[in-house]
């Protein structure tokens, strides 16, 4: 409802999860609170504890003022949409699914996938807001943010927009181990089906695992990255199936499973430490290279 009568209300779900809905790739809301010369977090914005008006905490004595959250979704609202058709990764749908799924199940999200995947999963080390849960020495330090937060992030979400969101965003903020991680994936891997126990229907994986506009050089699924359709984009080693499926994370993160294989692969770094303008494991190709040289071991063998 609340994109009615917006530049959006045509865009529809598939083409958001398909990133072919010409949202723009991100909107740095955390600039929108700052002076515009000194870049500094203006006071109307932020306090450095907790009251009745500011409640969000984006990091280590910062809390950012209740109401701004609003403001987020009218920024989404009335941004101006690209001017071409095309793929174009956008962060921005997931806002907006976070919402919706709140609304539809009236709990926040990180209690609802808790509840519905992770605790039966047994994935006990996939968490939103880890240091709710987990000493802080368990948790890897994200970036030395010297443009926002003015601190090193330990146990809180990298993303500027999902830390003004409080740490839960549907485009980020979770955090896991490895293992968890391939729980998760396992799951996708068998269609819905684990430990026992089913959480959706094989159906219903296949949808989200199809690409819907490969005729516009779209490689995505549904939220699912797919393999490269353009051999000079390398979004996999090149020696997965099609049917595979995986995500690369900003912040260093990256799993792929191929069913035809039965190979799943994840690998978890840390790239944006000490700076996110480290963009050493990007340019190397690291993450698919390491995937071709487990796809040649296994099956070789």
């Amino acid at each position: 409802p609340r994109f009615k009568k917006s530049n959006k209300d045509t865009v529809t779900v598939q083409e958001v999860l398909s990133h072919y809905g010409q949202l723009k790739a991100w909107i740095p809301f955390y600039k929108l609170t700052q002076d515009s010369i000194t870049n500094k977090n203006l006071k109307k914005f932020y306090r450095a504890k907790k009251t009745k008006n500011f409640t969000i905490k984006v990091a280590e004595n910062l809390y950012l003022k209740s109401s701004y959250k609003d403001s987020i979704y009218k920024y989404i609202r009335d941004a101006e949409q690209r001017e071409k058709p095309g793929y174009k990764y956008s962060d921005l749908g997931y806002y907006i699914f976070k919402e919706a799924l709140e609304k539809r199940y009236k709990k926040d999200l990180n209690i609802l996938v808790n509840d519905e995947f992770y605790e039966p999963l047994g994935a006990n080390r996939m968490s939103y807001l880890p240091l709710a849960k987990f000493d802080k020495l368990s948790i890897v330090p994200s970036e030395k943010d010297s443009y926002f937060r003015h601190q090193l992030l330990h146990g809180y979400v990298h993303d500027m927009g999902a830390a003004m969101l409080g740490g839960v965003g549907g485009h980020a903020g979770l955090f896991a181990n490895s293992n968890d991680v391939a729980k998760m994936m396992q799951l996708y891997l068998q269609k819905g089906y684990y430990g026992g126990k089913r959480y959706f229907k094989a159906a219903t994986f296949d949808k989200f695992n199809k690409r819907y506009y490969s005729d516009k050089k779209v490689r995505r699924g549904l939220g699912f990255d797919k393999p490269q359709l353009d051999s000079t984009i390398m979004a996999t080693c090149g020696c997965v199936s099609d049917e595979s499926f995986g995500h690369s994370g900003f912040t260093g993160a990256y799993t792929w499973a191929d069913p035809v294989s039965g190979i799943l692969y994840v690998f978890l770094s840390n790239r944006v430490f000490p700076t996110m303008e480290n963009y050493g494991l990007v340019d190397q190709d690291i993450r698919t290279k390491i995937q071709q040289i487990i796809q040649e071991a296994i099956l070789q063998n």
